[in-house]
């Protein structure tokens, strides 16, 4: 990694990741394999903090900001092991999903998160998920809704409009600002409670 840790994808140890390496490889990981308008791609960067806002927005705001961290840092195993799109994870099989989930197992305990959230918040994660898929692949990939909801499952009404790709720095930037504000809010709660 950039920060000089040596992450082991086999055994990967909470203590050697580090959020700059996060933030600067998810910055750079294309959604879609790139393949959407404009003159950038989408950044998993800015998918993550697009979840993490459509998972406080299901919650109402009333929600743990541990679990809010937890949705900011959904795909952080990501930025060592890229995004396949869905149907070529598929087919990798068992092997990919041992590594990414024993990747974002060790991001998660990094941060102070348990490894595996609570059921209704992995699912409330994944719904979140799925509406920025939707939306991204509308807004940004070519689909037509119709196709979107054929080709993602996706039944519900809720899409994110204007979904604008920046520049990787920005990205990293907006990405690292959204866990730091997060990561505040945690540490005082401990501090305080």
């Amino acid at each position: 990694m950039l920060s000089g840790r040596r992450l082991n994808l086999l055994n990967p140890s909470p203590l050697d990741i580090e959020i700059e390496d996060i933030a600067h490889g998810l910055a750079r990981v294309a959604r879609w394999n790139g393949q959407t308008h404009g003159p950038y791609a989408l950044s998993v960067a800015q998918h993550s903090v697009m979840v993490e806002r459509l998972f406080l927005d299901e919650w109402r705001g009333v929600v743990e900001v541990r679990w809010r961290m937890a949705a900011l840092l959904h795909d952080a195993a990501e930025y060592v092991i890229g995004d396949p799109i869905t149907p070529f994870k598929a087919a990798l099989g068992g092997d990919y999903r041992t590594i990414e989930e024993g990747l974002q197992r060790a991001v998660y305990l990094r941060f102070g998160l348990p490894p595996v959230p609570p059921a209704p918040v992995a699912a409330a994660i994944k719904r979140a998920d799925k509406t920025a898929a939707f939306s991204e692949a509308v807004a940004l990939a070519g689909f037509t809704e119709t196709e979107a909801r054929r080709v993602l499952g996706y039944r519900r009404r809720v899409q994110v409009k204007d979904i604008c790709p920046s520049p990787p720095d920005e990205a990293k930037n907006v990405f690292l600002a959204r866990f730091s504000a997060l990561q505040t809010v945690m540490e005082t709660c401990t501090a305080i409670g």
